[in-house]
Order: C-alpha cells, then sequence, then structure tokens
C-alpha cells in the first residue's frame, strides 16, 4: 500500500515546490516602448549662382548641301570621285559624253548663222528694192506721157484707139510694178524686226546650249566632300535627273529641337549679344547656339548650333547629344534627385533630427564633373546650413525621426 502512495506523494512535493519558487521569485522590470531613428545621409544647403545644364539630342545638317544634276540628257562619261572624298574647288565630279551635247550645241550655232544670212538678204534686198523703185517710177512717168502723146495723136486722127489703149495698159503696169515696190520697202522694216527677234531668241537658245555644255562636265563650286552619289558611268540620264551631292564640312550645323518653356530665355540671351554655349556629351566638340529655325511645333522651335571646336568627322545625319548651359539662376541650390519627392518636395533634419517637408521648385539640372546631373530647386522656405536629407525613404513623412548615417555635406548615396 505504501508503495503505490510513494508516486502521488512526489508529485504533490514537485508542484509544491514550483509554486514555492514562483512566488518567490524577482518581479522583471517593466520594458519602455523606443522610438526608432532611420539612419539618412544629409547635404548641407548653400545657395547660391549655378548655370543649369539642358540635356538635348542633336542632328548633324548640312544647309549648303548642293545637288549637281545634268545639264542635257546623256551618257556619264567619266565620273571620277565617290561617295565620302574630299575634292577641292575646280576638281572634276562627273562628266557626260560630249557626242550627245556636241550635237545640241552645233544645231543652236547653225540657227543664229541662218538668221543672221536672213538679215543680211533682207537687207541687201531692201536695197536692191529701193534702186529698183526709182527706175521703176521713172518708167512710169515715161509711160504716163506716151499715153498723153497719143491722145493727143488720136484727136489729130493721127493714132488709132488701139494705140491708145496700149498705152494705157502700158501706164498701169508701170504703176503696178511701183506699188509693188513700195509695199516691198514698206514691209522691211516689219520684216527686219521679225528676223532681229528670232535672231535674239536664237541667241539665247546657244548662249543657253553653250551654258549646258559647259555645265556637262560638273566641277565642284567649292572645296567640300561628296555626301552622295546617284549614277555610274555609263548610266544615261536626262536633263536635270541628280548626279551626285556636295557640302562643306566648315558648314554643318547641329538643330536640336528646345523646350518652349528656355527657349524664350535662350532667344533673349541672343537678342542681348550673350554667347549661348553648348558641348557635346562626350565633351569632343563645342558649339554655339546661333539662331533658332523660323519654324516650330508645339513641343518647342529648332535651335541651330554652330561647331566651336572639335575634331573633324561629323557627317550630315549624325546624331549628337548635347548640353546647352542656359543663363544662371540665383539663389539656387544643387541637390541628388534621390532628395527629391515627386518634382516640388523635399525634406530636411531638424534640430530635433525629425523630417520636415519643404515645397520647392525644380528649375533646371546641373552638369556634375562625372558627367551626372543634380536637380537644381529654388525655395523660399530653404536657408543657408538646412540639412536636406539625400536618401530617399520610403516610408518619408513629416516628423519622423532619423539620424545622420554619415557626416554632413555628402552629395548622393
Amino acid at each position: 500500500m505504501i508503495r503505490r502512495l510513494i508516486p502521488i506523494f512526489v508529485i504533490v512535493a514537485g508542484i509544491a515546490v514550483f509554486q514555492i519558487l514562483r512566488m518567490t521569485a524577482p518581479e522583471p522590470e517593466p520594458v519602455g516602448e523606443t522610438e526608432r531613428a532611420w539612419p539618412v545621409r544629409v547635404m548641407s544647403a548653400n545657395p547660391g549662382e549655378l548655370r543649369p545644364a539642358m540635356p538635348l539630342y542633336g542632328e548633324v545638317a548640312a544647309p549648303d548641301l548642293m545637288t549637281i544634276t545634268a545639264s542635257v540628257s546623256g551618257r556619264i562619261a567619266r565620273r571620277p570621285v565617290g561617295e565620302g572624298e574630299s575634292v577641292s574647288k575646280g576638281h572634276l565630279l562627273v562628266a557626260l559624253d560630249p557626242a550627245d551635247v556636241q550635237p545640241q550645241l552645233a544645231q543652236a550655232r547653225a540657227e543664229v548663222a541662218d538668221l543672221e544670212a536672213q538679215i543680211r538678204s533682207e537687207r541687201i534686198r531692201a536695197e536692191t528694192d529701193r534702186k529698183a523703185l526709182a527706175r521703176e517710177q521713172a518708167v512710169r512717168d515715161s509711160a504716163r506721157r506716151q499715153l498723153e502723146r497719143t491722145r493727143s495723136l488720136q484727136g489729130n486722127r493721127l493714132a488709132s484707139q488701139r494705140e491708145v489703149d496700149n498705152a494705157r495698159d502700158a501706164l498701169e503696169q508701170a504703176e503696178l510694178s511701183v506699188t509693188l515696190r513700195e509695199q516691198s520697202l514698206a514691209e522691211h522694216p516689219a520684216t527686219l524686226q521679225s528676223l532681229q527677234a528670232r535672231l535674239e531668241r536664237a541667241e539665247a537658245a546657244l548662249a543657253a546650249t553653250q551654258r549646258d555644255t559647259d555645265r556637262a562636265s560638273a566641277t565642284a563650286p567649292f572645296s567640300g566632300v561628296v555626301s552622295r552619289v546617284e549614277v555610274a558611268v555609263g548610266d544615261r540620264v536626262s536633263a536635270g535627273a541628280p548626279l551626285l551631292s556636295l557640302y562643306r564640312p566648315g558648314g554643318l550645323e547641329i538643330r536640336a529641337r528646345i523646350p518652349s518653356r528656355f527657349a524664350r530665355a535662350l532667344e533673349t540671351e541672343l537678342a542681348r549679344g550673350r554667347p549661348v554655349e553648348a558641348d557635346s556629351e562626350d565633351g569632343r566638340y563645342q558649339l554655339r547656339l546661333v539662331r533658332f529655325a523660323g519654324e516650330s511645333d508645339p513641343r518647342g522651335p529648332l535651335g541651330i548650333f554652330r561647331v566651336t571646336g572639335g575634331p573633324p568627322g561629323l557627317r550630315p545625319g549624325d546624331m549628337m547629344p548635347l548640353v546647352v548651359f542656359r543663363p544662371p539662376l540665383e539663389n539656387v541650390v544643387p541637390v541628388p534627385y534621390s532628395a527629391l519627392y515627386g518634382s516640388d518636395s523635399l525634406y530636411v533634419m531638424t534640430a530635433e533630427q525629425r523630417m520636415r517637408r519643404l515645397d520647392v521648385e525644380r528649375v533646371g539640372d546641373l552638369l556634375r564633373e562625372d558627367g551626372d546631373y543634380d536637380a537644381i530647386v529654388r525655395s523660399d522656405q530653404l536657408n543657408e546650413g538646412d540639412r536636406i536629407i539625400i536618401t530617399h525613404l520610403p516610408n518619408a513623412i513629416e516628423g519622423l525621426k532619423v539620424s545622420v548615417a554619415q557626416a554632413p555635406g555628402a552629395l548622393a548615396e
């Protein structure tokens, strides 16, 4: 019986010991709640004057690109240049077969010679008519006197009616000859004027044909680069067909679309005679804004830039990323993009190490020495020495407790 009670006694004793230990254990101190401080990096605000940089994409264009066309129809006899070749002024570019252009020149010359001969013939004919008119007038006067004598003899019954009729016919024939000769002389000035007009047209046609013949062998009007070739030796072309194109390497322009909100300020700078500078994104070329295009679209006008420095090698059609430097802005601060929330706010750290939201105006971008960009902001609420939080916190909110994770003055993460 006693053996059966031993396990029960042990269990009861264990429970009693546990209760004694629990009642005599020390009370734990209550744990207080602590606010978490989010580690951030900050930079000091130093408002000042900055020159915003505006990234653009420009296209290289050749405003003086010249297209050489065929002056007359014919076959290409020579084309000693190819695409991309540099040529000097007067260098032969393309030549048509002389056998195709000389017959037209010979025909134009023959037309001029024929009209000159007709004019000489007309002047000789007029001179002959004047001499013949004097003789025919004398014959007419003689026929008139003969008719008067014959009528007088008829009155004395010494001449017959037939002789009177013959004398009258002779007078009428002489008068007809004089009338025709006078008409011929009267028409002489108009005939000569018509021949002179035809000669002038023929001489103009000869000059045009001579010009086209001279242009059948096209030479470079200036030193440049052949950009495009349209024909090969042996091709037959019609008058006006394009043969090849040529441009001046030093006359290339870069055209870039400038946003409307910035174009007016740049245009004002040009009007005041202040240069608007730009660089290629890789730093190889220096450019200057010279003017704006005459037309625009809702995105803004085209700015036309000229290269002021850099190596050769630009070609029409190249794309060039640009960085255009806008007029300086005063009382602005550069901040990393990570400091911005949207485009109109950022946070500063208060003396109590809490976040305070400020409304700002983003007015441009600043090109750093490493080639990246910072945002340029302006705000009446931003003061000298304010600690701008540049760590972007997804849970950023007014009053959030933060701590400095890096020395002030850091620019970016």
